[in-house]
């Protein structure tokens, strides 16, 4: 191609300098910058469309950004595409669907849907963007229940790195299954068509525990043992999380090491399905309540402020609890950094096939390890750890990839990576689009 495309005709272009250049590469991850040559703010699938030419006619790297909570690769010299703007959500009760533009948060998607008795397969922070995270695979709330994110996705539409804009990709195509849970796409999807579940209410929160006082580890077994006895409409996740004890912290946390259940459950007796989990030792905290599902980002209680994390995860095929208490020992408060350990029960709808690459659908539980500190250091304190659990290991999520997302290796199976490079040969034959 020729370098023709004009990009003055965009709503919004800036280059590093620029007023507003900053806050447009900003986002949540504050440990992964993004320094591109230009900038495209896209208002439409037509603002995308002009960004992927011009870039493809200079042939320069390029990338997308909605919330930034992702952790994203180099883009020196190349193009970021911002979707922030384009944050439209529309509900249609009658065939429980919502459509949602590719800048569009979770919490714009609850509050559309909440006053017909609806929701999304929304994930535990409503601030993550919608469209990245069903792209992903979308592990929700209530996952167990109703499967993924992606598994609810009725049409797409895309502009791949061909330049082309493919509106209504549908179930069928090599494209849509490529698209959800395959990583790096070949293209900027501009909106979603999803489906919606009718949920209006759900029974959950968490059951904390002082990690100086019971035994992680045993807690953990405990825990295991529990998810053998519960229906596959409860979907949990166990985490265990050390505070550093610095003057930053709140006061209450300081210090602390604390040891969490968290429970999202649609049906009426969540009471006495927990009821085995509070004799695991003296409740330090308890939320577990009946709420509306447009509360339902207290469960997890994420942080909601910008930082800076790294972190990566395997799916597993059992968990091993003796591995696994080893995994909480390194990781405990001892440890050279604060790490983040969460462990989510798969299984239930999760398990069953779907027409996407969402992979690794056997597994039980998905083990995930977040850390404050840089690539580098992370990978010295988090490789050694999941190298306990690779007998049982099945592989890595896309979702949770969280700096690691430029190793490919292990997010697919063989077969899966191989026709997932032939839809990148076929729709972005010059591999413009830069992994996270």
């Amino acid at each position: 191609m020729n370098p023709s495309t004009d990009i003055t005709t965009a709503p919004l272009v800036l280059r590093p300098g620029d007023a507003g250049y900053a806050e447009e590469t900003a986002g949540f991850q504050t440990g992964f910058v993004r320094r591109p040559a230009v900038v495209f703010g896209a208002s439409s699938a037509e603002d995308v469309l002009a960004a992927v030419r011009y870039a493809a006619e200079r042939n320069l790297p390029l990338g997308v950004q909605a919330t930034g909570h992702g952790t994203p690769g180099d883009l020196r010299g190349g193009v970021l595409v911002g979707t922030r703007r384009m944050n439209r959500v529309g509900v249609d009760p009658g065939a429980r669907t919502a459509r949602v533009q590719a800048g569009a948060r979770w919490s714009e998607v609850i509050a559309a849907a909440a006053p017909h008795g609806l929701a999304p397969l929304s994930g535990s922070a409503p601030s993550v963007g919608a469209v990245g995270y069903t792209l992903g695979g979308g592990l929700g709330l209530l996952a167990r229940e109703f499967g993924y994110a992606a598994d609810h996705v009725r049409s797409l539409d895309v502009v791949t790195g061909d330049g082309r804009l493919h509106r209504d990709v549908r179930e069928g195509s090599e494209l849509y299954w490529g698209l959800l849970g395959g990583g790096s796409a070949p293209g900027i999807v501009t909106e979603l068509e999803i489906g919606l579940v009718p949920v209006a209410r759900l029974y959950g929160g968490s059951l904390a525990f002082d990690g100086r006082l019971v035994d992680p580890a045993a807690a953990l077994a405990a825990y295991e043992a529990w998810t053998r006895t519960v229906p596959d409409g409860l979907t949990s996740s166990f985490a265990a999380v050390p505070y550093p004890d610095v003057p930053a912290m709140p006061p209450h946390l300081r210090g602390r090491y604390e040891v969490s259940v968290r429970v999202a459950y649609t049906g009426t007796d969540g009471e006495r399905l927990v009821a085995p989990l509070r004799k695991i030792g003296p409740v330090l905290a308890d939320s577990l309540r009946e709420m509306p599902y447009t509360e339902s980002h207290t469960v997890h209680s994420d942080p909601d402020f910008p930082h800076s994390y790294y972190g990566d995860s395997v799916v597993v095929r059992e968990l091993d609890v003796e591995r696994a208490g080893e995994v909480l020992r390194r990781t405990g408060p001892e440890a050279d950094a604060m790490v983040v350990v969460q462990i989510n029960h798969l299984g239930g709808a999760l398990a069953r096939p779907a027409p996407n690459a969402v992979p690794f659908r056997a597994g039980r539980f998905l083990v995930r390890l977040l850390t404050v500190v840089g690539r580098e250091p992370a990978r010295a304190l988090l490789d050694p750890v999941f190298a306990l659990l690779a007998p049982d290991t099945l592989g890595r999520s896309v979702n949770f990839a969280l700096g690691a997302g430029d190793r490919t290796e292990g997010l697919h199976d063989a077969e899966t990576r191989k026709r997932l490079a032939g839809l990148r040969s076929s729709y972005d034959p010059a591999s413009l689009f830069v992994a996270g």
